[in-house]
């Protein structure tokens, strides 16, 4: 009889297994852990390098260009945590993957992995740890000024 974590979804039962390949599995692994390495990660420097560019205080009289401003500031810091947690959130699939891989290559080409070995591998945060934070970008509403720079007061 097949454990309860095995089966699949109830709404799934009537439609069969998945099969999967696990040569083919590890062969994903491998091929994303590469396009991450290669082709994904080499580039986050340059996109912090241009992210960094200072970019003037605006006029404290002008309102809602200080209040634009510190909006791109927030939008902007957050794509930058985006773009690096891409990277990490891939390794760390890639790495899911070859575990589950890795575990299974031993049976036939068409074994069936559990759902508790799957879960474990994505759940493990030691599969693929961070390689560093994102950048912190400079707020220019912000209290620490450009240097050269006066901070920003804001009038009410």
């Amino acid at each position: 009889m097949i454990p309860e974590e095995d089966r699949p979804a109830s709404w799934l039962r009537g439609y069969g297994g998945i099969e999967a390949d696990i040569r083919q599995l590890r062969e994903f692994a491998d091929k994303l852990q590469a396009e991450v390495e290669r082709n994904y990660a080499p580039h986050l420097a340059y996109i912090a390098e241009d992210m960094k560019a200072p970019v003037p205080n605006p006029a404290d009289a002008f309102i809602e260009l200080v209040n634009f401003m510190h909006a791109h500031h927030e939008t902007q810091q957050a794509a930058a945590d985006i773009v690096w947690g891409v990277r990490d959130a891939t390794g760390h699939l890639a790495v899911a993957a070859g575990t589950v891989a890795n575990r299974y290559t031993e049976s036939d080409a068409f074994s069936s992995a559990r759902v508790h070995d799957v879960e474990r591998a994505l759940a493990n945060p030691a599969a693929a740890a961070p390689r560093g934070p994102s950048p912190v970008l400079r707020d220019p509403t912000g209290p620490d000024p450009a240097p050269g720079q006066g901070p920003v007061v804001v009038q009410a």
